[in-house]
């Protein structure tokens, strides 16, 4: 069984803790390494740790209510795309503005740990390890959300830009692999049902993110749908809902 490391990036010991025990009693414990660490006033801490374990997931506190954790989510996002980053916020309420902040700063998943039960942390560490975007599913269930998102990715694509200018043509092959990858499937599982190899599927995801100036898949989706390339129902919310949820 593959191990996944964990880094748990917290100030607090007592929810390092916390987290550690309830992992531990999960279905499969050995399969987790985990690492804690206090990320320090400016962060620098967590990045050291970054760099010199390479941690495929990081835990990371968002720091409700201030959301402090965003500006070292996004630069963990950017500077080791290899460690995913899974925001938890004590955020006791659903909240669409703090969720929209989560899916700018480039983190895959966003968990309150009010109303997070353990089975839910392990799936979604799990998710997060094989390459999925468990954020996504956040949005395909709020269509406003999803709309704020689509306009804002839209709005930075075309800013200054033209479409030649920020993207070149997708093969039909790389249009198709967009489409699986927009519907919650990993490259494993991409690869699967089309009959190639998973590294192969790596390949035309990076050749995608590169042709659509995308900064991750996620990314890379929204671009796709606001230009057409791939159509989704969620565009089809979109459009239904643009003048009343951008009003």
């Amino acid at each position: 069984m593959r191990k996944i490391t964990l880094m748990i990036a917290d100030s607090q010991p007592f929810f390092r803790a916390g987290v550690r025990q309830i992992l531990a009693q999960g279905d499969s414990p050995d399969a987790l390494e985990i690492l804690e660490c206090d990320p320090g006033e400016n962060g620098n801490e967590a990045i050291a740790q970054i760099a010199e374990n390479s941690p495929n997931i990081v835990l990371l506190d968002i720091g409700y209510p201030f959301r402090t954790g965003l500006e070292l989510g996004k630069r963990i996002a950017r500077s080791y795309p290899g460690s995913r980053v899974v925001m938890v916020s004590a955020n006791p309420e659903e909240d669409d503005n703090e969720l929209f902040e989560v899916i700018k700063s480039g983190a895959v998943a966003h968990l309150r740990s009010k109303s997070c039960s353990p089975s839910e942390l392990v799936e979604t560490i799990r998710r997060a390890s094989m390459g999925e975007y468990p954020i996504n599913d956040a949005v395909l269930n709020k269509p406003k959300l999803a709309w704020r998102v689509l306009k804002e990715f839209q709005d930075m694509a075309s800013m200054d830009k033209t479409i030649e200018d920020i993207m070149t043509p997708l093969t039909p092959k790389e249009v198709q692999i967009l489409t699986h990858i927009a519907e919650g499937n990993s490259n494993k599982r991409i690869g699967n049902i089309l009959g190639i190899s998973e590294q192969t599927i790596k390949n035309h995801v990076s050749a995608i993110l590169r042709k659509l100036n995308a900064n991750d898949r996620a990314h890379a989706v929204f671009i796709a749908v606001s230009r057409g390339l791939i159509s989704l129902q969620l565009a089809e919310h979109g459009a239904h809902l643009n003048e009343n949820a951008l009003r």
